[in-house]
């Protein structure tokens, strides 16, 4: 298995970096596995991200979108977070993301389907700065909400 940075930018800046072990890699799909990166817990009200949990991450190079298997230290699935993002770009031992606001969480027994941050997309400006990108990033949010409230993605991972 081999080590690589994965580099989240959002806005043109770099919000976080942190360390993952590449599981797969079939040229379109990219899996890392990676421990929760930020400092203590993060208590999002429908679920707590805390030191110990394990991330499993899809990146695509040719969607607009990332999954995210989030399961507790002793191997419990909290869910599926899943971010929108422009497509995912390997620059040598570095995988750089870009975040474009929207998200959408998945309880893991599939009865919590929940949009996240719309307000900030809006706020962004990215549909005034470039319209396709947030077209986008508006159908990628789309696809995953169906995905989650249909058939799940298990599709999508196979």
């Amino acid at each position: 298995m081999t080590a690589l940075t994965v580099a989240l930018v959002k806005g043109g800046r770099t919000k976080i970096r942190y360390p993952a072990t590449v599981i797969a890699d079939d040229g379109d799909r990219i899996t890392v596995r990676a421990p929760w990166a930020a400092e203590g817990t993060r208590d999002f009200g429908f679920v707590r991200f805390e030191p110990g949990d394990v991330f499993t991450e899809h990146f695509w190079r040719d969607r607009w979108y990332a999954l995210k298997e989030v399961r507790s230290g002793d191997g419990m699935l909290k869910g599926w977070y899943c971010d929108v993002t422009r497509p995912a770009v390997v620059r040598g031992d570095e995988l750089v993301v870009e975040d474009l606001d929207l998200d959408l969480w998945v309880s893991a027994d599939g009865s919590a389907v929940l949009r996240l941050d719309e307000d900030e997309f809006e706020a962004s400006g990215l549909a005034a700065r470039d319209p396709q990108a947030a077209a986008q990033a508006r159908r990628a949010l789309d696809t995953l909400e169906l995905l989650a409230r249909g058939t799940g993605f298990d599709r999508l991972l196979a």
